[in-house]
């Protein structure tokens, strides 16, 4: 017996052993954890803001009126439908610079952004006349009349500001495709933070300023994306970087390099705005069963919201290493990035859903402090449901985050348009139509149907990874030759070191 006991405590060792060595080389290796999360945290604390900026103002909202916080989620998200697709288009400059840096062809790297600036644009002037289509589109949604009016007004006053968020999305390529993302979340945490400010003063009218209510909060969304763009433009023409990488001087309109990013890039902001359009639809047939049925949807979201937005920032960050290990002809480490980014976001995921199923009331504490007591059980009771059908399909979610950002890093971007359309529509809106078209159907029906959607897409994504038919794919021209000597070897980390600016 104790030689027995011997035998199983030197296994025990061995296999304690064999463990430490696996998560000391998953954490100091070329594509590792530490190299993920130091390329990530900034983005992380960066799309974290933006979590902040919509929490904070759901919570004024949600202070000021049931009204004014039902109004806010439709006419937001039906606004970031419409800018959706240019700013998922223009962003996906962050690729071709990813690449373009692996690939050591520094030159192409401000062109890059030239082009997406470009589009930007000419994209701010396209979503114009969205604005004057408000009303409408909003009478077709069927809610409460005073909800559309807030609706209407709160999108429309998006739209027309739009521009601001879909520069800062093309012009912060720069700094994120060379692994430069502290630059990027100072910008937009300090422009969250007069967000966050002139949410208060001028929803409920502080200071001085008019009580302006949902219109207030709008003001003050488009007046912080303004300063972030103006930022961000900054940053690039003036920096100590924009005269090393020849900013000024690749300014020139190039047709070829233009075409490319709209080959590779429509797909990529036509899989964005389809994916925020399957979500607005949801929102607004979930509407017609009631304004206490949206309500809940909403602070459902928002919690959500809270959690899953920063995990976007590992999605960017594994953009941004699939396309740096695929510019150096390295597939090994761009799937080995991708696999690392998979186990830190599900780890992070799954925590978090055990506490929405454990202590869901905690999370809606914030929503419910300010607001009318009466008003806000009938929300609180159903949000609580909800959060448990979020609870699971937030670990898909983590699969849908990681493995769609590795293929559009790579340039596989028509397979992920057509694949999130097809599912989107095909199992989540249409049932959710039938569901909720006359108003009398079940919310909880709706909510399945929408977790079985993104549970089905984690699969496919997961699918078209493993196949690897991404690992020959690039945005970028054939390099012909070795790489440029005056730039690290290949096996360098290529996240750069940040300068003061």
């Amino acid at each position: 017996m104790q030689h027995t006991d011997e035998v199983v405590i030197r296994l025990n060792g061995r296999a304690s052993g064999a463990l430490a060595s696996y998560w000391r080389d998953r954490w100091h290796s070329p594509s590792g954890y530490r190299e993920v999360l130091v390329l990530a945290w900034p983005l992380v604390l960066s799309t974290g803001s933006h979590t902040v900026q919509q929490f904070v103002n759901r919570v004024f909202l949600s202070w000021y009126s049931p009204e004014a916080l039902a109004a806010s989620l439709p006419g937001g998200a039906l606004s970031f439908t419409v800018l959706c697709f240019f700013i998922g288009t223009a962003s996906y400059a962050n690729t071709f610079v990813a690449q373009y840096h692996g690939a050591r062809q520094h030159d192409r790297i401000a062109s890059s952004v030239w082009q997406a600036i470009y589009l930007s644009l000419v994209a701010s002037v396209i979503i114009l006349p969205f604005a004057f289509l408000s009303g409408p589109l909003f009478r077709l949604a069927g809610h409460e009349v005073e909800v559309q009016a807030l609706e209407s007004q709160y999108f429309r006053i998006l739209i027309l500001g739009g521009g601001f968020s879909i520069l800062s999305s093309a012009v912060s390529a720069f700094f994120t495709g060379r692994g430069l993302t502290a630059t990027v979340m100072k910008v937009n945490v300090s422009a969250t933070v007069v967000n966050c400010v002139l949410d208060y003063l001028l929803i409920f009218g502080k200071l001085g300023l008019p009580n302006m209510g949902i219109a207030g909060a709008a003001y003050a969304t488009v007046i912080s994306q303004g300063i972030a763009a103006s930022w961000f433009m900054g940053l690039f023409l003036f920096s100590r970087e924009s005269r090393t990488f020849g900013v000024w001087r690749a300014r020139a309109f190039d047709r070829e390099l233009f075409a490319r990013m709209l080959r590779f890039g429509t797909p990529s902001g036509l899989h964005f705005m389809l994916d925020i359009l399957a979500w607005s639809l949801f929102i607004l047939l979930v509407g017609r069963l009631g304004t206490e049925e949206l309500g809940a949807t909403n602070l459902a979201f928002q919690v959500n919201g809270i959690i899953f937005l920063p995990m976007i920032g590992f999605s960017i960050a594994t953009a941004t290493l699939v396309g740096q290990r695929l510019g150096e002809n390295r597939p090994d480490l761009a799937a080995r990035a991708t696999w690392s980014a998979f186990h830190l976001t599900f780890g992070y995921m799954t925590f978090f859903a055990v506490l929405y199923v454990v202590v869901p009331a905690v999370f809606l504490l914030p929503f419910g402090a300010k607001a009318d007591p009466a008003k806000f059980a009938p929300l609180q009771e159903m949000a609580v449901v909800m959060m448990r059908f979020v609870a699971l399909y937030s670990l898909f979610d983590s699969a849908n985050l990681i493995f769609s950002a590795a293929l559009k890093g790579a340039g596989d971007t028509l397979f992920v348009m057509i694949v999130s359309a097809t599912l989107s529509l095909g199992v989540m809106v249409a049932p959710t139509w039938v569901i909720c078209h006359d108003g009398t159907g079940s919310i909880w029906a709706a909510w399945t149907a929408l977790t079985v959607f993104i549970s089905i897409l984690a699969f496919f994504f997961l699918w078209r990874f493993l196949q690897g038919k991404w690992r020959g794919m690039r945005v970028t021209e054939a390099v012909h030759g070795p790489l440029n000597p005056t730039y690290p070897a290949p096996d360098t980390p290529l996240v750069d070191v940040e300068v003061s600016t």
